[in-house]
């Protein structure tokens, strides 16, 4: 007799098409990113920065969010996020071309700067943690506004840091603003390991400090995130302000295109880490709960991947922006 498996998604109010739905915008973010790093290879697009590895905390995340009311001031890794959100496959790849109709910024900016006005997604900049305070600025504005809104804003573990983190939750936490910082911890600040950024044993840790609650959860679990996430939500439009979420995973990828993740990390410990990809592992959860079978699953990759074909065949076909569009929204116009 087959011992029957838990639905862990029904406790959680998510439906069986639901998971389905997260499953297939985790393997459209991870097939984009494989796209991306075969026309890097060969000369095709400038630059990639990966979310290999982060889909699952991603799409949980933006799961447990209201897309239809919520900003998300997303970093550079969040494809997850973006897609969950609204952003199109043809979206992301006419941003890696850098083309004219790139909705980011016309072609303008590197990959990974995210923005899309009509799905609330805030543009962010190169510096890293810049979007913190511009979250927590949104939820002020919120506030005032007697809106419902959340601001859910990512960064990395090596971005916990920097100045702008701590000014950015300190007055959250302060004034009780509706802000969900979420921490996709992949082990690695670039080069630089996590042994070698924090005293404390986890990122969360620092919550209390601020007088907010902090959680770490499995960033390789998109339902343990979602479930964190969604409860942060709830508390931060019931006026009781921000929450700090810690999302664990690991990088599969070097840190961007332009990286040899060799000199700083052996490839033992990256295939150790691929055991435990969310892809494979919520994928058999599927399977083991009735979800998803073989055949669906392989249905599912067929779709994917004409998206993603379809998606790069426009976006190298799409034209470049013309010399003159470069002085465009950088100085007044009558």
């Amino acid at each position: 007799m087959v011992e029957k498996v838990e639905k862990r998604h029904h406790k959680l109010g998510l439906s069986d098409e639901m998971v389905l739905d997260m499953f297939r915008t985790m393997l459209l973010a991870r097939r984009i990113d494989e796209r991306m790093w075969l026309l890097n290879r060969s000369g095709k697009i400038p630059f990639v920065i990966s979310c290999q590895g982060q889909e699952a905390a991603q799409v949980g995340a933006a799961f447990a969010l209201d897309r239809k009311l919520d900003y998300v001031l997303p970093y550079y890794r969040d494809v997850g996020v973006v897609l969950a959100f609204g952003m199109t496959a043809r979206d992301l790849m006419l941003s890696g071309f850098a083309k004219l109709e790139d909705p980011n910024s016309g072609g303008r900016q590197m990959p990974g700067h995210f923005g899309q006005k009509c799905n609330r997604i805030v543009t962010g900049s190169s510096p890293v943690t810049t979007q913190v305070p511009h979250a927590v600025g949104i939820a002020l504005a919120g506030k005032m506004n007697r809106e419902k809104l959340v601001t859910f804003v990512t960064f990395g573990e090596g971005s916990s840091n920097q100045g702008d983190f701590h000014e950015g939750i300190n007055f959250a936490s302060v004034h009780k603003l509706p802000v969900i910082f979420m921490c996709e911890n992949n082990k690695y600040a670039i080069s630089v390991p996590i042994s070698k950024q924090l005293a404390c044993e986890n990122v969360s840790d620092r919550a209390i400090g601020y007088g907010i609650p902090g959680v770490t959860v499995d960033g390789n679990d998109p339902l343990a995130v979602y479930q964190a996430v969604k409860e942060a939500a709830d508390r931060a439009r019931a006026g009781h302000g921000p929450t700090l979420i810690e999302t664990v995973s690991y990088r599969l990828t070097p840190h961007s295109s332009d990286d040899d993740d060799r000199v700083y990390r052996t490839q033992e410990e990256v295939a150790e880490a691929k055991i435990k990809d969310a892809l494979f592992t919520f994928s058999q959860y599927l399977k083991d709960v009735g979800v998803m079978d073989e055949e669906r699953e392989k249905q599912l990759n067929e779709e994917v991947m004409q998206i993603v074909n379809e998606a790069t065949d426009y976006a190298e076909q799409a034209p470049y922006a013309s010399p003159e569009y470069a002085m465009k929204h950088v100085y007044g116009e009558e």
